[in-house]
């Protein structure tokens, strides 16, 4: 059985790229009959793309591309979240907590911050709802999740922020490294002057202390840090995925293998790497598969392809998830 458990709407911050991207998933699904970079082909683009973003990312018409691409990849099972960073409700969490100072880092991330931030919950949670009927008709079920940053600290602010919502489940993710966004571009060149040994011992750190929060149903691309492939000798990170793999097993928490950083950014690995996926493995950790996709033509990117890792490590059974109870799902 083929899910895709960590996929996304859509995020800024909004730009004449972001404009590209959205129209190459729009033509994916609706193919322009005119030829690229022509004048008719552009005025057609406008069209669309200004019909999509006035309908908004909650429209039904935007969110049956994901399921058109279900049905077309066969996926049965498609888990839909969002980050809670995109969410007016969650400001003062993410301004307590990250680095949004007078500080070079922190004025640049608080203008990132203005930018995603530009979403209500209960619309993002009505939207998932109210489409679950009309999936499940085409035969595909759709799940309600949310995908939640985790500081050190922050276990009775966000355990409040989730209780909002009824979810399907709860994703826990470290994004954030001392109030440091570590996977934003902008900020990548801070990890030249840092101890890279140092640095992974911290963020892993800050992951334990999120597995064992035992807030989430799982956590999520565990070694994330890698995303711009700065990394020491992967050796020397042994001692630490197994220290992580345990907590995951004392509290019965789940991962994924997670192809986002795969196809999107410059490590060009899946979450978790091989060596780690096999340290994972040998203790037993129960997985989910995501395509970590942020458009629809993306959804169910290599699931396959690691539904197959999984099956010749000898996994038979996905973890899926129901009103926040686990059901495991056989690999067929």
């Amino acid at each position: 059985m083929k899910v895709d458990y960590h996929l996304h709407l859509e995020e800024g911050p909004y730009s004449f790229r972001w404009l590209d991207r959205t129209n190459q998933a729009l033509n994916h699904f609706h193919p322009l009959d005119e030829k690229p970079h022509t004048i008719e082909w552009i005025k057609k683009s406008e069209i669309r793309i200004s019909n999509r973003l006035n309908k908004g990312c909650y429209s039904e018409e935007w969110l049956d591309l994901y399921l058109q691409e279900s049905l077309t990849k066969g996926i049965k099972e498609v888990g839909i979240v969002d980050h809670l960073y995109r969410f007016h409700e969650t400001r003062s969490y993410y301004e307590k907590y990250m680095d949004v100072t007078s500080s070079d880092l922190g004025a640049l991330q608080q203008k990132w911050l203005d930018q995603v931030m530009t979403e209500s919950i209960f619309d993002f949670v009505e939207t998932i709802n109210k489409a679950k009927e009309r999936w499940q008709k085409k035969g595909v079920v759709l799940r309600l999740g949310i995908e939640s940053d985790y500081f050190p600290g922050c276990e009775e602010d966000l355990k409040k922020l989730l209780s909002m919502v009824e979810w399907d489940y709860i994703i826990g993710s470290v994004h954030f490294l001392k109030g440091w966004g570590f996977d934003n571009p902008e900020t990548q060149d801070r990890f030249e002057s840092m101890d890279l040994l140092k640095t992974y011992e911290d963020f892993f750190e800050v992951v334990e202390m999120a597995i064992r929060s035992e807030l989430f149903d799982f956590v999520a691309h565990l070694d994330n840090l890698k995303v711009f492939n700065h990394r020491p000798d992967e050796k020397e990170l042994f001692p630490l995925y197994q220290k992580i793999a345990k907590a995951l097993v004392q509290t019965d928490t789940a991962t994924e293998i997670n192809a986002g950083l795969f196809y999107r950014y410059p490590v060009q690995e899946m979450c978790p790497s091989p060596m780690f996926l096999s340290v994972l493995a040998d203790h037993g950790v129960v997985f989910t598969l995501s395509s970590d996709s942020h458009f629809p033509d993306d959804l169910g990117k290599h699931v396959s392809d690691n539904l197959l890792t999984l099956k010749k490590l000898g996994y038979t059974e996905l973890v899926t998830f129901n009103k926040r109870k686990r059901v495991m799902k056989p690999i067929q």
